[in-house]
């Protein structure tokens, strides 16, 4: 994983655009970590990877995430 700051990715986007293909970079300001930059064909597996264990497996139906999804936690009544 690259580390950059926001004036070293402003200098040279086009060059962080080509090395984002083979790592993630972090960019920081201040040195503090702000934005991250990854490939859009890793994004959905990254974020499922940061998912698990997050979401609760209730075993629920389509239906059932329809519901929650209106109603948030009105729908456990049902």
């Amino acid at each position: 994983m690259l580390i950059i700051t926001t004036t070293e990715l402003k200098k040279n986007l086009g060059k962080y655009l080509s090395k984002v293909n083979k790592e993630d970079i972090i960019i920081t300001r201040n040195g503090v970590p702000i934005a991250q930059l990854i490939t859009p064909k890793d994004k959905k597996l990254s974020l499922v990877n940061q998912l698990i264990g997050v979401i609760p497996n209730k075993n629920l139906n389509k239906e059932d995430v329809r519901k929650e999804r209106l109603f948030g936690d009105e729908s456990n009544s049902w």
